[in-house]
């Protein structure tokens, strides 16, 4: 299946977005183990919160992450602490995605986790028991959802538990949003330099309400990049985020986008005024790096991006990704160190109508759909694929005047 994605010239809107996954997923996490009866309000409807919330409510001790990735790092470290035999597995994808970092951090404080098929990858068997505790070194360049793991089930632990990150430290917004959200659910933490202390403590049960998602609004911020004319109204954001995306208003003013930050959200405008070539280190915020080697592509803006060695071992491997994609739209980018990507205006001949692959990955389908707009169209294979994290995405292009032919 693939979508013929034709875009409007100028785009005047107002845009419910989706709920945070980022933070639907922790809260979700966070309320089952202060043992909270209240449902969490404005819980994201996307793929990756559904599983988790089919694992809390199904009864089953079988537990389908799918594609989840945070999905599979989190409740891996819940199922750690609760009574019961587990099994957690995912898709084919899911089961090359390592994952023995986590495993060898909850082995050593006591978890009972056996590898049910190649060793260092789901699925897993686990033993969910008490665990002691105690001090752990980590890599800072571990991927932060196997730290947020770690850090939500602490105060379970007897001893505590004291983590040292070594080395290169990335993506601490996300770090900070879990320690922020435990704080919320009433547990102190402690974080000083490349420590995180955090003692014995129970959660407080707490009426939660989720934010809208900065991530998805990346996608707005390049269509107004993108057009003639825009305008366009983002619901449900604020200017004091926890999510690390939110470093995306002050990114795209680089692209030409203002953001006016009202009551109840932002409002996009054009500014006329855009950068020669656009230098970022993504390495605390990785997941908006599509949007900008396409939004950049398509303006014509040169780019060095750095700190994008998470883009490897996410859905896809990001990084050739979109240098395959980025080719057959006539741009040849190009990679080095396993975390730089940049384009220095090299073109090549683009494909006469070229179909952009998205990999099981969400945000192929949705950094690529807003270059329909400096095209005459473009065709986006598996568009379905958006339900991960934006189930309304491409109704939302059709409200706004984008036209999407099957």
């Amino acid at each position: 299946m693939q979508y013929k994605i034709t875009a409007p010239n100028a785009i005047n809107s107002i845009i419910p977005l989706p709920a945070s996954k980022s933070i639907s997923n922790r809260a979700l996490i966070l309320n089952a183990l202060s043992l909270s009866a209240s449902e969490i309000a404005n819980l994201s409807d996307c793929d990756d919160t559904n599983v988790m919330v089919e694992a809390f409510t199904s009864g089953s001790n079988l537990i389908d992450v799918k594609a989840a990735g945070t999905s599979m790092r989190f409740l891996t470290a819940f199922l750690a602490i609760t009574p019961g035999e587990w099994i957690i597995t995912g898709t084919e994808r899911m089961k090359e995605r390592p994952i023995h970092l986590l495993v060898d951090a909850l082995v050593s404080l006591g978890a009972r986790i056996q590898y049910i098929g190649n060793v260092g990858y789901p699925p897993l068997k686990i033993k969910g028991t008490a665990l002691d505790g105690g001090e752990i070194y980590l890599s800072g360049d571990v991927s932060s959802q196997f730290i947020s793991a770690l850090l939500m089930i602490a105060p379970s632990m007897s001893k505590g538990l004291i983590i040292h990150l070594e080395g290169n430290i990335i993506s601490v917004p996300y770090i900070k949003l879990t320690l922020g959200m435990m704080a919320q659910f009433g547990v102190k933490t402690h974080w000083d330099g490349r420590t995180i202390k955090i003692y014995p403590e129970e959660y407080r049960a707490t009426h939660y309400t989720v934010e809208s998602d900065w991530s998805a609004a990346s996608y707005w911020y390049e269509m107004a990049a993108l057009a003639e004319d825009a305008r366009i109204e983002l619901k449900g954001l604020f200017k004091n985020s926890m999510q690390g995306d939110s470093k995306v208003a002050e990114l795209f003013l680089d692209l030409g986008v203002a953001t006016e930050y009202t009551k109840d959200g932002v409002i996009l405008t054009k500014t006329g005024k855009v950068t020669k070539k656009m230098f970022h280190n993504f390495v605390n915020e990785p997941d908006l790096a599509q949007t900008f080697a396409v939004t950049c592509c398509m303006m014509g803006i040169p780019f060095m991006f750095t700190g994008l060695q998470t883009l490897k071992i996410k859905e896809t491997d990001r990084i050739e990704a979109l240098k395959n994609e980025m080719k057959k739209l006539g741009y040849l980018l190009y990679d080095s160190e396993n975390s730089i990507l940049e384009w220095n205006g090299e073109r090549c001949e683009p494909e006469a109508d070229p179909v952009i692959k998205t990999y099981e990955d969400h945000r192929m389908a949705m950094a690529f759909a807003p270059a329909a707009i400096k095209l005459d169209h473009i065709n986006i294979a598996h568009p379905k694929v958006v339900t991960k994290s934006y189930p309304r995405f491409w109704d939302d292009l059709k409200s706004v005047g984008f036209s999407i032919e099957e």
